[in-house]
């Protein structure tokens, strides 16, 4: 697979209200984008983020990118992926206690991020000040960081091709500070208004409001306005 929102800023305004969360929305003069593409995308940069990278870099400065190190095969193993996430973070942490994080996946690369997500508590929970996901295998229906390209809701109350009511998703406390960008008629993403890899799938690179969307998402959440 390669491939403002109310509802997210809401939640976002609930979960600023603990003192330790904003704190450290205060703090990121250094941040990492970490991001992970999708099946069949060359190792580096994932062509969903690169548009997104650049711009959060020349708003917010300190920024720096890392290019998670997986397969993305045709085989949908991302486990590698995930644990390069989850190490990644705790490397740069034991480097700058005070680094702030941001998690970026597309398609595969979504699902890896979703899967880090419960691997990451304590202080690495703490470090990451947001996610980003694209045409998200295991976007959940009815969740609060649901939007579609628009920061909308058409594609807040449907489910991914690998989400079921048995499957986890994103954690309860990752809602929060996740923003699960899912293109209406995305069929990894929405099997409600699409099927499997289509052209809605591999427009996020593309799109001016998906990128535009997500980088005014990511540079809110580092200064601490979002």
């Amino acid at each position: 697979m390669l491939f403002t929102h109310a509802l997210v800023l809401a939640g976002l305004a609930i979960s600023s209200s603990a003192a330790p969360v904003e704190e450290r929305q205060t703090q990121c003069s250094a941040y990492t984008l970490i991001n992970i593409r999708g099946t069949g995308e060359s190792q580096g940069e994932s062509s969903g983020f690169r548009t997104v990278n650049s711009q959060v870099r020349s708003q917010v400065s300190g920024g720096s990118v890392y290019n998670t190190v997986y397969p993305a095969s045709f085989s949908q193993n991302s486990a590698s992926g995930t644990r390069d996430i989850v190490s990644r973070v705790a490397t740069i942490l034991r480097s700058n206690p005070n680094a702030c994080i941001i998690l970026e996946g597309y398609s595969q690369g979504a699902a890896a991020t979703v899967d880090a997500m419960s691997e990451l508590t304590g202080a690495s929970y703490d470090a990451v000040k947001s996610v980003l996901l694209f045409g998200n295998p295991k976007h959940k229906s009815g969740l609060a960081c649901n939007v579609d390209q628009n920061g909308g809701t058409t594609t807040l109350n449907v489910n991914g091709i690998s989400a079921s009511r048995y499957s986890a998703g994103i954690p309860a406390n990752w809602v929060a500070k996740t923003l699960d960008v899912c293109n209406c008629g995305d069929g990894v993403c929405d099997t409600t208004h699409g099927r499997g890899i289509n052209a809605e799938h591999l427009e996020y690179p593309r799109s001016t409001s998906i990128q535009r969307l997500s980088t005014n998402y990511i540079v809110g959440r580092l200064r601490g306005t979002a």
